[in-house]
């Protein structure tokens, strides 16, 4: 047998990350980086001042497996705060490293071979692999622009009885949607009916535009024990190093998930989810900052993409805009991309890479705010360029 054929069809069946090769690119051509979504500013000082005393105080061994005791209680306590609803930490709580991995452990502990999961595309990148490790079939139902609507009929033809779990990510990477209560509540009621699970990446939560709310599935009606609630303190917090998130499940399905979780990675960095807990209890204010300094990088990007000649879907959430590249007159995607990077000195996302059929994203490009002000600045003077070519 050779060594080819000793590799799983696995990860045959998928490429590494695009998103964070654009930031390898970005490093080769000294590009101004608007592809990975992490902050180039500084995250807080008063949580890493947070991380430092931990990490001075010796809290430097294994946690509990699920989680450090501080960090959980401080999770139950602020969402008691944003649902009204109380969460036992120590059964419905798992710290897990970053929401990358409470996706993989969910899905690990949920799905048996031939079960199904519902997909809306595009999609973050990485739910791809993510089924295709976990053993599901896939059924994708289409996000339409401009508003990133779905149609009600595709959605209710995607359930059937072997579905399992619908994967719902609010606010969206990469389009910038965030679900509705209407719409939430129509996938509310398929996962009733089909008696499956609603898995939600809900990273973005706090990361909101032009008064839009964000819905927590968990809450609504019939759903508290059927739904896995994903977060992180990466991007509310500016500190995606850390690698430090949380799922949030009933305490039958959080049992399942521990287990995976155990022998995935054992657990998160002790001393940053002592930090977490510290960040969890911030005032009020600090989440008010967060949404106006983010709105005022999206308009500043949106004026920048527009006056480069892109047609902009403005975001509702998160820190991405996905972009059309028709005027462009380049044949794909790929070719934009790897133009933008070398030529012009600035690395996007490849819209294809979100979708299922490359040739369903081969005329979208996707740019992230989450950088200062210069940095922003400096990828419009380069983008004029763009525009006069």
């Amino acid at each position: 047998m050779s060594i080819k054929q000793m590799i799983s069809a696995k990860p045959l069946q998928f490429t590494e990350s695009v998103i964070r090769e654009m930031t390898r690119q970005a490093l080769l051509h000294n590009a101004v980086n608007l592809s990975q979504g992490f902050p180039d500013f500084p995250a807080p000082p008063e949580i890493k001042a947070a991380a430092i005393r931990a990490i001075e105080a010796d809290v430097n061994q294994y946690s509990i497996t699920w989680g450090s005791k501080n960090l959980r209680n401080a999770i139950a306590t602020r969402l008691k705060t944003l649902t009204g609803m109380e969460f036992d930490p120590e059964a419905e709580i798992t710290v897990c490293c970053g929401s990358t991995e409470g996706m993989i452990a969910s899905l690990l502990a949920t799905i048996n071979p031939g079960d199904e999961i519902v997909i809306f595309e595009p999609f973050y990148e990485n739910y791809n692999p993510d089924a295709i490790i976990s053993g599901a079939t896939r059924r994708y139902v289409r996000l339409h622009p401009p508003n990133w609507s779905f149609d009600s009929r595709e959605l209710e033809t995607a359930f059937n009885s072997h579905t399992k779990a619908i994967i719902i990510n609010t606010p969206n990477n990469p389009t910038g949607k965030v679900f509705r209560r209407d719409e939430l509540e129509q996938i509310a009621a398929l996962c009733q009916k089909w008696n499956c699970l609603a898995i939600t990446d809900e990273i973005y939560d706090h990361i909101l535009y032009d008064g839009a709310e964000h819905v927590r599935m968990l809450a609504l009606d019939g759903m508290h024990d059927r739904t896995i609630t994903i977060n992180s303190l990466s991007k509310t917090f500016s500190v995606t190093g850390w690698r430090v998130g949380y799922v949030v499940a009933s305490p039958e399905l959080s049992n399942a998930v521990r287990k995976v979780h155990d022998f995935l990675t054992v657990g998160a960095a002790h001393p940053l989810q002592e930090a977490g807990a510290f960040a969890l209890q911030l005032e009020p204010d600090y989440y008010r900052v967060l949404r106006a300094k983010y709105t005022e990088r999206r308009d500043m990007l949106l004026a920048i993409l527009t006056d480069a000649g892109f047609r902009c879907h403005k975001p509702m959430g998160a820190y991405y805009i996905m972009t059309d590249i028709h005027d462009f007159g380049f044949a794909s995607d790929m070719a934009f991309a790897e133009h933008l990077v070398k030529n012009i000195g600035v690395a996007a996302v490849p819209g294809s890479s979100f979708y299922r059929e490359s040739k369903d994203g081969n005329q979208q490009i996707r740019f992230c705010f989450c950088k200062r002000d210069e940095t922003l600045q400096a990828a419009g003077d380069r983008l004029r360029r763009l525009r006069k070519k």
